[in-house]
């Protein structure tokens, strides 16, 4: 909602408090939940629209405060019957008291002031340093994922358009993703706390989960990943805050980020350590160029020492950090997630040089690509069974410990790679 240059009433002042603290709870208490409007938009592949240019020459042409805009407030009208074109040409009437850049609504992204001059939406400071845009109140399921889609694509395309990092006012003011209700905290000038109240009473009438800005984050962080020009980089960016905590300039140094998968048989499996609720589990890798998201443990009724399946392994450069995707039933089709290699524990395997001659005796075992069990996670590259009674030198021994007991395996050259092959083989 527009911040107006009107004075306000004590009573509205209140219950706006009021509203604001309530849904600072609601919003709280869904932080570690994965976000149903979210998955709805991906799971549904929704398209977000297009920006229509109406640009109206009457608005007033300033000079940003910061020389360019130093980040994106979302708003919301605060007006459940209006329309799109009726708000429009309400704010074209009252420009005097206050207007914004673009309006957002189900199936539209107009524009209607030049993003390169400031707008009057949330007061002294925000004005000076803000595109501002008003999302109009829709009363549906798939119009308000539509919405909140258009919304954050469109966040992203300004960021992007203005050379700007994507980074998260709502817990500290100093970041390029606002609401008003951030502004309202950190900036001071106004006393709004959209868009906090719609997204929240929206996303548990449609989808029986409030939405909220974090969530709203996580969309716009979708659409600004993938509008960069190279997914094998990611932008560090180095700001210069103001005395008052805000971005006044940044200058971008980029940093290769590699991310390689290495699949495995899908068998193989790992137990949750006692450290495990330190980490989360993701539907993606987190940091990687996907649509990324997290659950509640809750969700899949965990403990320590449970028993996880994994399929796939990720290694991150030049972090050098292993993330692995487990499910929690043995079935191929169960629910799977991603999760940081700090929360599993591995059979210990101990591994030594070997110059040991093998011969292979038994053909129904298989020949793999690592030790099966290990953290590096295995596949079937042939059969015993294509190689038998011949005779092979060995390069490498590794021996699995498990609770019960112990197995032994062997590593050797077989037309120039590497593979490995258990002892009950030979």
């Amino acid at each position: 909602m527009i911040k107006q240059k009107t004075t306000r009433t004590i009573g509205h002042l209140v219950a706006t408090f009021m509203v604001g603290v309530v849904m600072m709870l609601v919003a709280s208490s869904q932080v570690e939940a994965s976000s149903a409007v979210n998955t709805y938009i991906l799971n549904h592949k929704l398209t977000p629209a297009n920006v229509t240019k109406q640009i109206w020459s009457g608005f007033p042409q300033n000079k940003y405060t910061t020389g360019k805009p130093t980040g994106v407030v979302v708003h919301e009208t605060g007006n459940p019957n209006s329309t799109i074109f009726s708000e429009i040409a309400y704010m074209k009437q009252n420009y005097q008291n206050a207007f914004v850049h673009s309006y957002v609504d189900a199936s539209r992204v107009i524009n209607i002031a030049n993003t390169n001059y400031l707008v009057w939406g949330c007061a002294y400071p925000g004005n000076g340093e803000f595109i501002q845009f008003e999302q109009v109140e829709v009363h549906s399921k798939v119009a308000f994922a539509k919405e909140v889609n258009n919304a954050a694509n469109y966040t992203a395309e300004l960021l992007h358009q203005y050379k700007l990092p994507l980074n998260d006012a709502a817990y500290d003011g100093k970041g390029t993703v606002w609401s008003h209700n951030a502004v309202s905290k950190f900036l001071g000038g106004t006393d709004h706390t959209d868009p906090t109240g719609y997204y929240a009473t929206s996303g548990k009438q449609f989808f029986g989960q409030a939405y909220t800005m974090s969530d709203f984050y996580q969309l716009v962080k979708h659409y600004y990943n993938a509008a960069d020009t190279s997914n094998s980089t990611s932008t560090v960016t180095h700001t210069t805050l103001s005395s008052k905590g805000r971005l006044t300039s940044s200058n971008k140094v980029t940093q290769p980020v590699t991310i390689r998968y290495h699949h495995g048989q899908g068998t193989e499996s790992a137990r949750l350590n006692s450290n495990y609720q330190k980490f989360r589990l993701y539907n993606h890798v987190k940091g990687s160029d996907y649509f990324t998201f997290y659950y509640n443990w809750n969700n899949v009724l965990a403990k320590s020492g449970q028993r996880v399946y994994l399929d796939a392994r990720c290694v991150k450069s030049p972090t050098k950090t292993t993330w692995y995707r487990v499910r929690f039933a043995k079935a191929a089709n169960a629910q799977k997630y991603w999760i940081y290699a700090g929360a599993l524990n591995f059979n210990p395997i101990e591994y030594s040089n070997s110059n040991r001659s093998i011969t292979i005796k038994h053909g129904r075992y298989a020949l793999r690509n690592h030790v099966y069990g290990s953290e590096y996670l295995s596949l079937v590259t042939s059969s015993a069974k294509s190689i038998l009674k011949r005779t092979y030198k060995a390069n490498k021994k590794a021996v699995k410990t498990y609770p019960t007991g112990k197995t032994t395996w062997y590593r050797f050259k077989l037309k120039g790679h590497n593979v490995w092959i258990c002892q009950q083989a030979l």
